[in-house]
């Protein structure tokens, strides 16, 4: 890599910064990303600095968006994808098979996991998608992580011809620190078409003797896992941000002897550097977010402790939990995480009192029909006290679900969730014919993720359904829901009484964007 002339800057830097700075001095030159807590913010940023040598895309769905930048990867051009954890599981099918295929320049996915689940349906951890995938993953602590885990990222992927994944937390975005930058030289990795002599079974087998040693080699090499010594025979693990409030912690006299390891790359997963570590301590504690993911490759020692013996929440991980699980180390299994999170606990987000499509669920509330919801606004019409949706599973499932009724069902999905996958689910219940009534809420934008515009599908949907109906749903007044919620519920069920898939558009205005 080349010194910047201002290698080093003064100023503290946020992560969310450091990862622009260095899409910047890696020559990224190709963006995609699909909005989502906690991505939104960064591709929102990325997309303002477009001058700095790259273009920035919005898409709809997470699969497109990996395919759209290893189509920029192959020509030539190093592509970055973001998105949020759950993202993972949409672009899986492309990235399982870019690993056999090769790639030609670099390709990293930034994974924003959710700990905690401020804004998402679950909280899944993303770096099992580095086994699954067999490929890096990086899980930077700090700011200098962030950065220093992109430049290398674009180099092992070009070097292994593989796509890499960085994973992101919202508190890592948002913590400060100072970067030490440097400039990488724009990259003459270029797409290989001699793989198309191998048979697919060939091209598993050129990846572990060719791309997984290199992978291999670079967790155990990398500066990015780093051992602090102590003079105690108790050790800590950590990877992430987590890596940060442990240090706070072994700041503290009654701690501060205690070594603590942490890893910023933990895929492939550095077996050689952990089990050294863990011969050298008397006790071991493992703390980590949100998954068992490091403790379950090395539970099978008793003196390894951590999520699986209770001594740290499953979960977002605070400062506090780390103190309790040190004071009570000696214990072989605590069962103090017992305590589950409900809505009145953590405290309610409903729906906008003023949300144009108030009277749509006032409405299925005193429905007798099953009704799927969709990851959105809608699914917060679930709870108390509106009890309006009945089911919801995934970004644009509603339709599917609903056709897997016992009987006829209705479903109500968004108009970007119908565009990130749920037209697919329209255009089977078409060709199988199913019996169903699709409530598609048109407000042009994901209201939940930052006010992204979502594509207008109404002509393809007319085209597919014949029996589509276009609703201008008003201002939301007390005045005007009675009649509008009576209006809606004569309409749902006259539809509910015809055979095939009927699709009701209700056309309103996000009072929030």
């Amino acid at each position: 890599m080349m010194p910047d002339d201002a290698a080093f800057d003064t100023k503290a830097f946020t992560g969310i910064e450091a990862l622009l700075l260095s899409v910047i001095d890696s020559r990224v030159r190709f963006v995609t990303g699909v909005a989502g807590y906690p991505a939104t913010a960064l591709m929102e940023l990325l997309l303002k600095h477009q001058l700095e040598g790259y273009k920035a895309f919005w898409m709809t769905n997470e699969k497109t968006a990996l395919e759209k930048a290893l189509g920029a990867s192959v020509t030539g051009q190093r592509s970055m994808v973001v998105v949020k954890h759950v993202g993972m599981n949409v672009l899986s099918d492309p990235l399982m098979t870019s690993v056999y295929h090769t790639i030609g320049a670099g390709v990293v996915i930034v994974a924003g996991d959710d700990a905690g689940a401020r804004a998402s349906q679950n909280e899944q951890d993303s770096r099992f998608y580095g086994s699954l995938a067999e490929v890096a993953l990086f899980d930077p602590a700090t700011p200098q992580g962030v950065y220093d885990a992109v430049m290398h990222a674009f180099q092992l992927s070009e070097q292994a011809k593989v796509p890499v994944v960085i994973r992101i937390t919202d508190r890592l975005l948002d913590s400060k620190g100072h970067v030490l930058r440097s400039r990488q030289n724009e990259t003459t990795a270029t797409f290989d078409k001699d793989i198309w002599k191998l048979t697919t079974k060939g091209k598993h087998q050129r990846f572990h003797r060719e791309s997984m040693p290199l992978l291999e080699k670079a967790v155990q090499t990398t500066s990015l896992n780093w051992l602090r010594p102590g003079n105690s025979r108790m050790g800590i693990i950590s990877s992430g941000y987590i890596s940060v409030l442990v240090d706070k912690a072994l700041s503290e006299p009654r701690w501060k002897g205690h070594a603590h390891l942490s890893l910023q790359m933990v895929s492939p997963f550095p077996f050689d550097m952990v089990r050294q570590f863990i011969s050298e301590c008397d006790e071991v504690l493992v703390v980590e977010e949100t998954e068992p993911y490091i403790e379950s490759h090395v539970a099978v020692t008793g003196k390894v402790k951590g999520k699986m013996t209770g001594h740290i929440p499953y979960g977002q991980v605070e400062a506090e939990h780390i103190g309790y699980a040190l004071d009570h180390l000696g214990e072989s299994r605590i069962g103090k995480y017992t305590e589950v999170q409900t809505i009145k606990s953590r405290g309610s987000r409903p729906l906008c009192q003023d949300c144009p499509f108030m009277p749509l669920y006032k409405c299925l509330a005193n429905i007798d029909v099953m009704v799927a919801g969709d990851m959105g606004c809608s699914i917060r019409a679930a709870p108390e006290p509106l009890q309006a949706i009945d089911t919801g599973f995934a970004l644009g499932s509603a339709i599917s679900t609903a056709c897997g009724f016992k009987d006829k069902g209705i479903a109500v999905i968004g108009d970007f969730a119908l565009a990130h996958s749920g037209i697919v689910g329209l255009i089977n219940a078409v060709g199988s014919v199913d019996d169903v009534v699709v409530v598609i809420l048109q407000n042009r934008v994901a209201a939940m993720t930052g006010g992204q515009e979502a594509p207008d599908l109404m002509s393809v949907v007319k085209t597919l359904v014949s029996d589509t109906i276009v609703l201008e749903m008003p201002a939301y007044t007390s005045d005007t829901s009675n009649d509008a919620e009576d209006r809606l519920k004569g309409l749902l069920l006259s539809k509910m009484d015809q055979k095939g898939v009927s699709v009701v558009y209700l056309l309103g205005k996000c009072t929030k964007q």
